[in-house]
C-alpha cells in the first residue's frame, strides 16, 4: 500500500516509503549540491518564517553542517537546477550560515506529491500559521480536486479542523492578515466569521486582548436577536462584556446616536441586587 493510501499525517517517513533503506542499498544516495543551484518549492503552503529561529538554526548549521539532507526534485524548465520539496527552512538558515553546498536526497516526484510533502512537512513540525494552513489546503481542492474528506484522511485531522480551517479564507482580508501577523489566532477570529462589521470587532479584540472563549459569548449574544436589529458599536459590545464579567450578572447598554443613553444592570434575587448595591456605592 503506498503513502497516499494510508494517510500521510502518520509522518514524512510514510510518504517518503523506504528512502531510507533504499539509501543503505545505494538505489537513493545523498549528494552535495551548490546552493546556487536550489529555488524554493512553488508549492510552499509556508511565506513566514521566523527570523529567530532562523538565526538560531544558521548558528547551529555553523558548528554542526546540515545534518538531515534537502529533499529535492531536478527542476524540468532548468536542467541541472533543482527544486526544493522539503526543508526550505535549512537550506535558508545554510545561506545565512556561509555555506556553499548543502546535502539532498533527489526525490522523481509530480507536482501533487510536491505539495503534499510542502503541507504535511510544516503541518507536522506546526510551523504553518493556520492561514498558510488553510491556503494549502485550498491548493489541494482546487489544483488537485480533493474533497474536505479526503484532505482529512490525509492529513490525519478531524473533517471538522478542515473545514473550519478553510472557513478562516471567508474572512475580510484585513483580518486574515492579523492571523498570518499572529496578532488574532483562529479561535478569536472564527466567531466573527459572516458578521457585518467583523473588522471592527477584530480591531478591538487585539486591543483589548479579549480571549476567544469571551469573543464566542461576545458574538453570540450579539447574533441572538431576533429580526433586522441594528449593528452595535464593537466599543460598546465590549464594554457591555466586561462589566458583565466582572459583575457575573447581564448588562444591556442602550447608546444613542449622541452618544447618550443607559446602562441597565439586570439582578433576579434580592442576593444580586446587594451584590449591585455595595459595587455601586464602593
Amino acid at each position: 500500500m503506498n503513502a497516499a493510501k494510508k494517510g500521510l499525517g502518520r509522518g514524512l517517513s510514510a510518504l517518503f516509503g523506504d528512502i531510507e533503506q533504499k539509501s543503505k542499498s545505494g538505489q537513493v544516495q545523498t549528494n552535495k549540491i551548490s546552493i546556487a543551484d536550489l529555488e524554493r518549492n512553488k508549492y510552499q503552503p509556508r511565506t513566514i518564517f521566523d527570523e529567530d529561529k532562523l538565526a538560531e538554526l544558521s548558528s547551529s548549521i555553523k558548528e554542526n553542517g546540515v545534518i538531515q539532507p534537502i529533499a529535492v526534485r531536478p527542476n524540468k524548465y532548468e536542467p541541472g537546477k533543482f527544486e526544493i520539496v522539503a526543508g526550505e527552512r535549512r537550506w535558508l538558515a545554510a545561506q545565512k550560515a556561509g555555506l556553499n553546498e548543502v546535502p539532498v536526497v533527489v526525490l522523481d516526484i509530480d507536482d501533487q506529491k510536491s505539495l503534499e510533502i510542502a503541507i504535511v512537512e510544516n503541518v507536522q513540525r506546526q510551523d504553518l500559521n493556520i492561514i498558510e494552513e488553510a491556503r494549502g489546503y485550498q491548493r489541494l481542492i482546487k489544483e488537485f480536486g480533493y474533497g474536505h474528506e479526503k484532505i482529512s484522511k490525509f492529513m490525519s485531522k478531524s473533517r471538522s479542523h478542515v473545514s473550519n480551517t478553510l472557513r478562516l479564507l471567508s474572512l475580510p482580508e484585513d483580518i486574515i492578515g492579523l492571523m498570518e501577523e499572529g496578532k488574532l489566532t483562529a479561535g478569536q477570529a472564527r466567531p466573527l466569521i459572516g458578521m457585518p462589521n467583523a473588522s471592527e470587532v477584530a480591531e478591538n479584540i487585539v486591543k483589548k486582548k479579549v480571549a476567544a472563549r469571551e469573543v464566542e459569548s461576545l458574538v453570540k449574544r450579539k447574533k441572538g436577536g431576533k429580526g433586522t436589529k441594528k449593528i452595535e458599536d464593537p466599543n460598546v459590545l465590549f464594554a457591555r462584556n466586561e462589566i458583565e464579567s466582572k459583575l457575573g450578572l447581564n448588562v444591556e447598554i442602550v447608546n444613542k446616536k449622541n452618544n447618550s443613553g443607559k446602562i441597565i444592570i439586570k439582578y433576579k434575587s434580592l442576593d444580586q441586587f446587594e451584590l449591585i448595591s455595595k459595587k455601586l456605592r464602593k
